[in-house]
């Protein structure tokens, strides 16, 4: 889903601003930290929704295998 997409790299873009990484490892932790507000958005709407947020439709528009692999075990 996009709109989730997007939010992962909102939330990690803000995380970032306000924390100001100066390592790598602290970038990762950011990164971490993005990565699951936005899993928790996800398991949110489809908590309200009854209904997952990967759908075969906007799975296919993922670049590449490894990512859509990624994004279903999510």
């Amino acid at each position: 889903m996009l709109s989730l997409t997007k939010n992962l790299k909102v939330s990690t873009t803000e995380i970032s601003k306000e924390k100001q990484p100066k390592t790598f490892l602290e970038s990762k932790d950011i990164a971490k930290k993005g990565r699951d507000t936005a899993k928790k958005a996800r398991k949110d709407i489809e908590q309200k929704t009854g209904k997952s947020a990967i759908s075969a439709k906007n799975e296919k528009s993922l670049p590449n295998k490894k990512i859509r692999k990624l994004q279903l075990k999510s």
